[in-house]
């Protein structure tokens, strides 16, 4: 559950038990470890994790041989109260502890008693050298390059549960970076709560531009995109590798959260809309096509109508690619929190359902300037239908087209014929 750097720790403590000989099944009835991996960043997500807990807890009932973990973000924060509220559980662990995940495993197998993992100081875990056919029929990877953040935005829980910011070396992510393409990734996202702030001083000095142009050098890597930014880090030095890097992505998920300036000083995100405007003028200055998409929230604490009217504003103003909007949710113990002159869940519903509409028709307009264009698409395999390819732009752009199997993991051309919302549909040239 939860965001990209979740799907990383999954498959990271996937390839270490398949590395023990453990093996991957779909349907959690008949398996003989359950582990679920969970995001708190907002409520809606911390009440699936429960739910999901209470589901597998059920099928342990019936098996009480069996083991059930919670990792991630919510297991950090709750902690030892999880296994009050789900007595079955055998493992509690944090995201900073997943290298001790086998280590702890042991332990229960030989009957163990459950075990609480939650320290926040650890270092980014090195992923296994083995299992090195894992990602074998993928087409994209992800390469966790960081872990933690240091901005403490005000309603942000992210700090409190992924610890302070921490980075990995260049050599590991380099390395890891190459075992992906020696099975056929082709397209790899690097990972971070907030990969403009990556930092390297051990030996050589790195910051992000230099750990990209590094990257973008492996061969046989078509695509390189990242993964998240904020605005207060994004540098011109950086800015510049969208024109200077051929493969990197002409793509970026730049989060403003809010078109206020006072909403952004309360949020403690440390620019201004005024700011943040310089940054896509800079970036389209760059690259005129670059894609653009963002995550905002509405229902911040004290948010009135005049600053979910700037939000509107701003979205008009930048015409986003894409959008992850969603409602401000309570997080104990951050600042927002304690805040008062709370918005209505019937206001923020209101206000939401306005923003997503007015996004929907700027992404359907900005998808429809594609029609009659021929696109690269790297095909990563069938559409959800089932009855054609499926693949990406180099703009994370989905695009669906009538294929045969040979061109899996291969870049084609595709012209398009017609725009939705969330896919495009063409021919193949």
């Amino acid at each position: 559950m939860g965001c990209q750097m979740n799907e990383y720790d999954s498959d990271l403590i996937a390839r270490t038990l398949v590395s023990e000989g453990y093996v991957q099944l779909k349907e959690p009835q008949s398996a003989d470890l359950l582990i679920v991996n969970t995001c708190t960043v907002r409520a809606k997500p911390e009440q699936k994790a429960y739910s999901m807990l209470g589901r597998m807890s059920a099928i342990k009932k019936k098996r009480p041989e069996i083991k059930m973990a919670v990792i991630g973000c919510l297991a950090q924060e709750k902690g030892a109260g999880l296994i009050k509220r789900f007595p079955l559980l055998d493992l509690v662990m944090g995201p900073r502890q997943i290298d001790r995940f086998k280590g702890s495993l042991r332990l229960l197998e030989r009957g163990g008693n459950p075990i609480v993992a939650t320290d926040s100081k650890g270092r980014p875990p090195i992923p296994p050298t083995d299992a090195s056919s894992y990602f074998k029929g993928r087409t994209s990877g992800q390469i966790s390059i960081m872990e933690g953040c240091n901005n403490f935005c005000s309603y942000c829980i992210v700090p409190y549960v992924r610890g302070r910011e921490i980075s990995r070396s260049p050599d590991s992510i380099l390395e890891e970076a190459v075992g992906l393409v020696s099975q056929d990734v082709r397209d790899i996202t690097l990972l971070g709560q907030n990969v403009n702030s990556y930092s390297w001083n051990e030996g050589e000095s790195y910051g992000f531009p230099r750990l990209l142009k590094l990257l973008s050098g492996v061969k046989g890597l078509l695509r390189l995109r990242f993964t998240t930014s904020h605005p207060k880090d994004l540098s011109d030095e950086l800015i510049k590798c969208f024109g200077e890097l051929e493969n990197l992505c002409p793509h970026i998920h730049l989060p403003f959260q809010a078109g206020s300036n006072k909403v952004l000083s309360e949020m403690r995100r440390r620019y201004t809309r005024e700011d943040y405007l310089l940054l896509i003028e800079k970036l389209r200055k760059v690259n005129p096509f670059i894609a653009i998409t963002s995550d905002v929230m509405v229902g911040f604490p004290g948010e009135d109508d005049n600053d979910f009217q700037d939000t509107l504003d701003l979205v008009r103003s930048v015409r986003f690619d894409g959008l992850f909007s969603f409602k401000y949710s309570d997080r104990k113990g951050t600042l927002a929190e304690k805040m008062g002159k709370k918005v209505s869940e019937a206001e923020k519903s209101s206000r939401l359902e306005v923003l997503q509409s007015l996004q929907k028709q700027i992404t359907l307009e900005k998808n429809s300037q594609l029609k009659d264009k021929v696109v690269a698409v790297l095909v990563e395999g069938k559409s959800k239908r089932g009855d054609q390819m499926s693949g990406r732009t180099s703009s994370n752009k989905i695009v669906n087209f009538n294929s045969n199997n040979n061109n899996i993991n291969r870049l084609v051309k595709v012209k398009i014929k017609s725009a939705f919302v969330n896919s495009l549909r063409g021919e193949l040239v």
